[in-house]
């Protein structure tokens, strides 16, 4: 994609909060992904709040076009980001499915492999620093994980019990004031899968509180903990 003829504002008028340099924003829109303009955006301001709370955790990185916006995010806050993927593909990346894509193909193995291009992602963004990738699954990895979380993005397998899975494992993990994201929310079977839209409904029935919705990304947030009796 062209990258924008004049560079963002650095901070949005509506609310204040910092948004991603104009060279950051066109590294992200040539990474292979699956977010528009206006859903990465969003992401990037809401990572900003959560810095504000803790670090920040996605599920789900594939080439890393997420991670450029919540690494901006996490670099504006003083913070850092945790990308977590097995970097083999999700089930629907896999061949014969409708997000496959044949140049993620390890040609050695035969399996897909989008971790060399997370890497080049990172490089050309200038977010090394701040954004730190776990190599593994997504329950392995949460199951030793201890750290409170400001931010939690889940964007990884959109299979019923894999999308529940993400979110049992990490969602006690986000602290109190922190921010909950999901992508690929679709209310209608016609628009998308149905998973996402289920694990938002289980968070808000958990107690997060929906607070913005830009097309099919939903940012919740958890209640700050209670002062006094």
């Amino acid at each position: 994609m062209v990258p924008p003829s004049e560079p963002p504002p650095a901070s949005s008028p509506e609310t204040g909060a910092p948004t991603i340099d104009a060279g950051t924003l066109a590294v992200a829109r040539r990474v292979k992904g699956f977010m528009p303009d206006d859903e990465g955006l969003a992401l990037h301001r809401a990572g900003v709040l959560g810095a504000a709370v803790g670090p920040l955790l996605e599920i789900g990185t594939y080439c890393g076009k997420s991670a450029v916006y919540l690494g901006a995010a996490a670099r504006a806050g003083g913070s850092v980001l945790f990308t977590v993927d097995h970097h083999r593909g999700s089930e629907e990346n896999q061949a014969g499915w409708e997000h496959h894509d044949a140049e993620l193909v390890d040609t050695r193995t035969g399996r897909m492999d989008t971790l060399p291009v997370f890497r080049r992602s990172m490089e050309d963004s200038g977010l090394e620093d701040v954004v730190v990738a776990i190599l593994g699954s997504s329950t392995t990895v949460g199951r030793w994980w201890t750290t409170p979380l400001g931010f939690l993005f889940i964007d990884g397998g959109h299979a019923e019990d894999v999308a529940l899975a993400d979110y049992v494992t990490w969602a006690g993990h986000v602290a109190p004031g922190g921010i909950l994201a999901i992508h690929d929310v679709f209310e209608d079977p016609a628009g998308g899968g149905q998973a996402p839209f289920r694990v938002w409904q289980r968070a808000v029935a958990d107690g997060f509180v929906p607070v913005e919705t830009t097309g099919s990304l939903r940012i919740l947030s958890r209640p700050p903990a209670r002062s006094g009796p």
